[in-house]
């Protein structure tokens, strides 16, 4: 049995998967919150209380009389990080990404480094919450934390940490934090150097399959196991759901749908020049030695943001309402830094068409039928410019996450993009942590043969393209519309 630990931004769950003579199988242990800590003017992260539901989710797995736990994997969200102090405790809680200290960070960094030098040697996209303007800010800001520590360690590497007692820095995390090479592979000294770092703060630099240690003696006495091995997975949750998509050739871009929606190709080196640099694209770490060339797009926020405020209604309601509504009534650019974190989601799409002269969504099915529509054009968008960006042809788009079970948006995605949207599988990030497992177990061959287990094993929902005319007129008005 593999025991994976997926975490994400707003919660977490832990799952055993085994192989059995159908495929992949999977079952849930426990799943719990993860939830935003406010206080003092920032936003942190209760790294304890998600080390204990771990623990407790090893403890529920020891117990199972079936069950018998051959190795250990965690992966998380990107970019956040904890400082250690040199006698090993952590120094305060993690900061998190959405707290607004960051705001204009790349600028004040890009003064001292120019952005094109930091775009060339990392190939990644530049958000203000990247660890390398976090670590910036707090520098600048004379943080404690960052003076005292000893060594940094991103979340995934950190928990692990807790488990085993040894200090790593896994290469698809870290990869997030606009800190490696894109071509090394390694952390970058001139970035490093411009933060006061040196390669020694971080942990000894491993790949997806490398053993990180295993469960200390503590560990084993709380959760009554033996000696099991912790093994470095693709430590950030977009590069496991990745590994996981069930394709069966090379020929497909990803879509991994959720909060955020990621979109993007996997290449076997990375693509960094003037024009991935022109539109924003990442080159993040991924398995095996490839790249996912990718564009962040703001995903379920949208909906998210909007249902807290009407009450929490459910998914099939929302959708159902929308469906009924007149098409491409008003549409939103889902990446205009409005939407980035407003004090009310609704007033911020009512403002944004007012300020365009459109329709004003007046009703909850029209606001839904408008953030649908409008995030189908971004990918279609984005997906344009990887096709003019990808070394093979572009031949389904397969949508992987929580968002692939939205039926009504795969097929307004595979409206606009024009190609066959493949839905599934919805629990991509923990299958490929269990298949980083079994890979470094040597259960699997390589993960291309992983993939076309996964097509056998999960369900998967295929959605054609329909109307493609009228969606190819509404995004010429998309286009126009979103113009900066």
């Amino acid at each position: 049995m593999l025991f994976a630990v997926d975490l994400g931004a707003t919660s977490g769950h832990t799952i055993l998967g085994y192989f059995s003579p159908i495929g992949l199988e999977m079952k849930e242990v426990n799943r719990f919150p993860n939830h935003l800590i406010e206080a003092g003017g920032h936003f942190y992260w209760d790294i304890y209380e998600l080390y204990r539901h771990i623990i407790k989710g090893l403890k529920l797995a020891a117990r199972k009389e079936d069950v018998e736990i051959t190795s250990i994997g965690i992966d998380t969200w990107g970019v956040d990080f904890v400082c250690i102090g040199r006698d090993g405790a952590f120094l305060r809680q993690p900061y998190a990404y959405r707290d607004p200290h960051t705001t204009g960070a790349p600028d004040a960094f890009f003064t001292r480094v120019p952005r094109s030098h930091v775009y060339g040697w990392t190939g990644i996209q530049a958000m203000n919450f990247n660890s390398l303007f976090q670590l910036d800010t707090l520098r600048r800001n004379h943080d404690s934390a960052l003076a005292a520590a000893d060594k940094i360690l991103f979340m995934p590497d950190a928990l692990s940490y807790m488990l085993t007692g040894e200090m790593v820095t896994e290469y698809t995390i870290a990869s997030t934090a606009q800190l490696v090479n894109a071509n090394t592979r390694k952390l970058e000294d001139a970035l490093l150097n411009e933060l006061g770092l040196a390669q020694a703060h971080f942990g000894r630099f491993v790949y997806p399959g490398d053993r990180v240690g295993v469960l200390t003696e503590e560990v084993q006495r709380m959760t009554g196991l033996g000696a099991v091995p912790v093994i470095a997975v693709a430590g950030h949750d977009t590069a496991s759901a990745v590994a996981s998509v069930p394709a069966m050739n090379r020929n497909f871009a990803y879509l991994s749908s959720g909060t955020w929606s990621l979109m993007g190709i996997e290449t076997d080196a990375p693509v960094i020049n003037a024009e991935t640099e022109d539109l924003n694209f990442t080159n993040e770490g991924g398995v095996e030695g490839t790249i996912r060339l990718l564009k962040n797009i703001c995903g379920m926020w949208l909906l998210e943001r909007c249902r807290a405020e009407c009450g929490e209604t459910s998914y099939p309601e929302l959708i159902a309402e929308a469906s009924a509504c007149e098409s491409f009534r008003s549409l939103i650019n889902p990446d205009d830094a409005l939407f980035a974190n407003p004090a009310d989601m609704e007033q911020a799409i009512r403002t944004y068409c007012s300020d365009r002269r459109q329709p004003i969504p007046q009703t909850r099915g029209q606001m839904v039928r408008c953030i649908f529509e409008s995030l189908a054009l971004r990918y279609r968008q984005v997906l344009d410019n990887l096709r003019s960006l990808s070394p093979r042809p572009i031949e389904a788009l397969h949508v992987i996450g929580g968002g692939s079970r939205n039926d009504l948006l795969n097929q307004w995605t595979a409206n606009a993009v024009g190609v066959p949207v493949v839905a599934g599988p919805s629990e991509a990030t923990a299958i490929g942590n269990i298949m980083m497992q079994a890979l470094a177990a040597g259960a699997a061959r390589d993960i291309t043969s992983m993939r076309q287990l996964i097509n056998r094993s999960i369900p998967l929902r295929i959605f054609h393209p329909q109307d493609t005319e009228v969606w190819d007129a509404a995004y010429l008005h998309f286009r126009q519309l979103t113009k900066e």
